[in-house]
C-alpha cells in the first residue's frame, strides 16, 4: 500500500474522532440557564359588603406567591400592592394607604373614607410580585354599597358615688343582634350620648324594634330617667303601588270607546244604498 494512502487513511480518523467527541460535548453542554417557572400570584380581599355614609371602612388585603415567594412559602422579592376605587360619584372618597407590601400569611389593611354619596364602589387591589427581573401581577376586587343608616340615638347618665369603666353595649334589631357600641371611661354624674348606625340594603315591611339593656352594669349606669333597658320602635312602609297597568288598561279602553264610537258615527253617516 502507498504511504500516502496510510496518511490520509489516519487524518480520516482522527478527524472522525475529533467530530464525534465535539459531538458528544455539544450534546451534554447546557444550552443556558434555565429559570423555574413561579407559581401564580393568588390572594383575596375581605370587608363589609354594606356601609353607613360618610365613615372609614377597613379591608383586608392577603396576597403570595409570584416570583417573590419561594416554594417553601418565603419571601425571597418584593410582595407590594397597589389599591383604587371606583365608583359613579368618587368625591369624598379615599383610599387610605394606597398601595403597601404584603407578606405570605399576614393580611394587610386600607382604609376606605366612603363619603355622603349613597352608591356601589368597587375596590381593586393590584398585587405585584417580583424578583430581580421576573414580575407577575394579579388584581382582586371587592363591591360594597354605602347606604343611609338607621340611626338610634342614646342617653346614658351614670350614678354620683361612682365611676363606670368603659364596656361594649349589645344593639338588638327584633330580637338579633346587630352590633355594639364602645362606651368609654364614664365618671361619676356624667352624661353621655351615643349613637349606633346600622347599615341595611333594607328592611321588610311592618314594624321593627331596636333594643339595648344596661342590666349587666348593676345600676351604675343608666339610661335617661333612670331605666335599665330601651326599647326603640320603628315603621317600615312598603314600597309605593305601581300604577303602569292601570294606566295603560286606562289608555287602551280610552281609544277603544274613540274607535266604537267613530265606526258607528260613520256607520249613521253612511247612506243607504238605492235600487
Amino acid at each position: 500500500m502507498r504511504p500516502w494512502i496510510l496518511v490520509a487513511a489516519a487524518v480520516l480518523l482522527l478527524g472522525s474522532a475529533l467530530g464525534a467527541g465535539f459531538a458528544g460535548a455539544a450534546a451534554g453542554a447546557p444550552a443556558g440557564p434555565v429559570l423555574a417557572a413561579s407559581s401564580p400570584v393568588v390572594g383575596n380581599l375581605s370587608g363589609p359588603t354594606v356601609v353607613s355614609t360618610n365613615t372609614n371602612q377597613t379591608f383586608f388585603i392577603n396576597g403570595t406567591g409570584g416570583p417573590a415567594v419561594s416554594s417553601a412559602g418565603t419571601l425571597v422579592g418584593n410582595l407590594t400592592w397597589l389599591a383604587t376605587i371606583g365608583g359613579t360619584n368618587t368625591t369624598g372618597v379615599a383610599v387610605t394607604p394606597a398601595s403597601g407590601n404584603l407578606t405570605p400569611g399576614t393580611p394587610s389593611t386600607t382604609t376606605v373614607s366612603v363619603g355622603t354619596v349613597v352608591q356601589t364602589l368597587t375596590l381593586t387591589v393590584e398585587v405585584s410580585s417580583t424578583n430581580a427581573s421576573a414580575n407577575v401581577s394579579a388584581n382582586f376586587s371587592w363591591v360594597f354599597h354605602v347606604v343611609q343608616p338607621y340611626t338610634l340615638t342614646l342617653h346614658l347618665e351614670t350614678g354620683k358615688s361612682a365611676a363606670v369603666a368603659a364596656f361594649n353595649l349589645t344593639i338588638f334589631l327584633d330580637g338579633t343582634p346587630v352590633g355594639s357600641l364602645a362606651i368609654p371611661n364614664l365618671s361619676p354624674s356624667e352624661n353621655y350620648t351615643a349613637t349606633f348606625e346600622y347599615p341595611t340594603l333594607g328592611l321588610s315591611q311592618g314594624e321593627h324594634t331596636f333594643t339595648a339593656s344596661l342590666a349587666q352594669e348593676h345600676g351604675l349606669v343608666t339610661f335617661a330617667g333612670g331605666a335599665t333597658s330601651i326599647s326603640v320602635q320603628f315603621f317600615v312602609p312598603g314600597a309605593p303601588p305601581s300604577y303602569t297597568v292601570w294606566y295603560v288598561a286606562g289608555i287602551v279602553s280610552f281609544f277603544g270607546v274613540l274607535f266604537i264610537f267613530a265606526t258607528r258615527v260613520a256607520a249613521r253617516r253612511r247612506s243607504p244604498a238605492r235600487k
